[in-house]
C-alpha cells in the first residue's frame, strides 16, 4: 500500500484535531495552535489546510448545532478518520526512527 505522507503544517493541524476530539472546529484550531506552539497562524490557513486534509480522506467534517455566541451559525466540527490515525501513526514511527539514528553522543550534545 502507497504511505500517505503529512506535510508539517499538515501534521500539527490533524494532530491539534485529534487532541481537541469533538471541540475541532477551525477556530479552536487555529487557537491551540497559538497556544500549545507559540505559532502564530491565521485562520485561513488552517482552513485551507483542513480542506486539503479532508480532500486526502485524513479527517471528516459535519455540521455542528448552531450557537447563540456565533449568531446562530453552525460550526464545521472535524474528526480524525481511519487513514488519518494511520498517517499519524507513519509520520510518528518515522520521526522516531530517525531520532534513533543519531549517535547518542550528538544527543548528549545536544542535551536530548
Amino acid at each position: 500500500m502507497k504511505r500517505a505522507f503529512l506535510g508539517e503544517l499538515e501534521e500539527i493541524v490533524l494532530l491539534t484535531v485529534a487532541a481537541l476530539q469533538e471541540l475541532a472546529y477551525c477556530a479552536s484550531i487555529t487557537q491551540t495552535i497559538d497556544q500549545e506552539m507559540g505559532r502564530s497562524i491565521s485562520f485561513p490557513t488552517v482552513h485551507t489546510t483542513l480542506q486539503r486534509l479532508e480532500e486526502k480522506g485524513f479527517v471528516a467534517s459535519h455540521m455542528g448545532g448552531a450557537t447563540a455566541e456565533r449568531g446562530g451559525r453552525q460550526k464545521r466540527l472535524f474528526t480524525v478518520t481511519a487513514a488519518g490515525q494511520q498517517a499519524l501513526i507513519e509520520s510518528r514511527q518515522v520521526r522516531a526512527h530517525l531520532w534513533d539514528q543519531i549517535p547518542t553522543p550528538i544527543l548528549q550534545l545536544w542535551g536530548a
